[in-house]
């Protein structure tokens, strides 16, 4: 054999294996993205699969996801409560000021001379006059007693000066305190309320209130484990002939496991959902009542809903419980059902 042919069978067995090696490679990776494709076509089989089962069971599925709904929307609703009255005190809190009640027994001048000498004080920052008259006119028509005030022979209410403090004085309770006894020390001056003083007090209600949806929230989500995780172990019960049989035929755990952990999903998705819209009813219900009682006391404050974040929160906080729970019931039920 010539030096010529002999190179060239070299070069031809050298390119020989890589050839083989790169189809090798070629078919390695066409392989992965089958299985890849495969995986995520049977979950997406598993998860309508799942789905159309619990349709095919209507009045089970609707008890579960109620139950569940009704454990995610009470904090949900507590929340709401919150939320709405820390935006109420925000703006109550926004216009902090100081009711002074006059005495009945104060004259023009005595009232003039005392609005003057508070206008001045430089850590006031404006002072407007409210006469008993007034006070009585804009009680009448705001509570609706007007007839029965009528019946009266003297006007009960007195006169008022609401004094609203410099800016620094809204953060600062004992300096308000301070200048409160500073006010009801003048002659002209029956009693001084602080607003601020029940703005503290509802802001520690809040704080409780909190610390209450949260500490709710918490014993109420353990409900849901519990409550799915014994849904998800009836419905193994229920199919342990089936799980028999696919484990007979090679089926692994966690092929078994998946449609229990969708149905567990399944679940929490529809109670998030029915908690959701719960919460919607119930703030459309009260919707009415409350914007009636800011007419009364004419201002522009709105219940403030859940909205599109809420319903993500419960679908995602429903969700995660459900796989939660029906996963605990999975490894703690599954293990025990093996073919003999």
């Amino acid at each position: 054999m010539s030096l010529s042919n002999r190179l060239r069978g070299e070069r031809q067995n050298q390119s020989g294996p890589t050839r083989d090696v790169r189809r090798g490679a070629s078919e390695g990776r066409a392989r992965w993205s089958d299985k890849l494709k495969s995986y995520v076509d049977h979950h997406r089989s598993v998860f309508v699969s799942t789905g159309r089962r619990l349709l095919a069971e209507p009045v089970q599925t609707l008890m579960t996801a109620l139950v569940v709904a009704i454990a995610l929307g009470l904090p949900a609703a507590l929340y709401v409560g919150v939320v709405n009255l820390q935006q109420l005190g925000g703006r109550v809190e926004s216009s902090a000021q100081m009711t002074v009640f006059l005495k009945k027994t104060a004259n023009a001048a005595d009232i003039d001379s005392l609005q003057k000498n508070l206008q001045k004080d430089p850590d006031i920052q404006s002072v407007s006059y409210i006469s008993s008259q007034q006070a009585l006119q804009e009680f009448q028509l705001l509570s609706g007693f007007g007839n029965v005030l009528e019946m009266l022979d003297d006007n009960p209410l007195p006169a008022v000066l609401l004094v609203q403090p410099d800016p620094r004085f809204r953060a600062d309770l004992v300096g308000s305190e301070a200048l409160v006894a500073r006010i009801a020390a003048l002659a002209t001056v029956d009693d001084v309320r602080l607003d601020m003083k029940w703005m503290r007090r509802l802001q520690g209600i809040l704080e409780i209130g909190q610390r209450l949806v949260l500490s709710l929230g918490l014993a109420l989500s353990l409900g849901v484990l519990l409550i799915i995780g014994n849904t998800i172990r009836l419905a193994i019960e229920s199919r342990r002939d089936e799980i028999v049989v696919v484990k007979l035929v090679g089926g692994t755990d966690s092929y078994v496991r998946r449609p229990l952990l969708y149905t567990g999903l399944w679940y929490g998705l529809l109670g998030g959902l029915i908690a959701w819209l719960l919460v919607l009813l119930a703030m459309l219900w009260v919707a009415g009542p409350v914007a009636k009682l800011a007419v009364l006391y004419q201002t522009s404050f709105q219940l403030a809903g859940l909205g599109m974040t809420g319903l993500l929160g419960l679908l995602l906080s429903g969700a995660l419980l459900g796989l939660i729970g029906a996963w605990l019931a999975v490894a703690r039920h599954l293990a025990s059902i093996e073919p003999k």
